[in-house]
């Protein structure tokens, strides 16, 4: 029934995991994301549980995202880009606006948790698809 393999899986995983070192690093949104949720580097604590269950989340993405493709039967870049949209736009960004509205986290939050989500899984679609 499903068309998969375990390296689809791992380079959709891995991809996650890169992207979301990027997008919390003091590069890209790491300053504003510790500012959103009113933490310093000194009150962030230990990071070792937290990447622990990063990388179960990136793997777990990765293996739906890979079970969605082979399900709809993603022939093209083209579909692979179709289904990362519309997992993100309709799913996955719909899901963490309801959240930050009923907790209060503000649009600058919403937007860099919403958009490494989004952006994640639309990168998995299409690495999922090369692999």
């Amino acid at each position: 029934m499903f068309d998969i393999n375990i390296l689809e899986i791992v380079a959709g995983a891995v991809v996650g995991m890169v992207l979301g070192a990027l997008w919390y690093s003091p590069l890209l949104f790491g300053n504003l994301w510790m500012k959103a949720i009113g933490k310093t580097p000194e009150t962030l604590g230990s990071s070792t549980g937290p990447m622990i269950g990063s990388m179960v989340a990136s793997l777990l993405s990765a293996i739906g995202v890979a079970l969605l493709s082979s399900l709809i039967d993603v022939q093209s870049l083209g579909q692979a880009i179709t289904l990362g949209l519309i997992l993100g736009f309709l799913i996955i960004f719909p899901a963490f606006l309801s959240d930050s509205l009923f907790c209060g986290w503000g649009t600058q939050l919403l937007l860099i948790q919403s958009g490494y989500r989004m952006l994640s899984v639309f990168l998995m679609s299409v690495v999922i698809y090369f692999v």
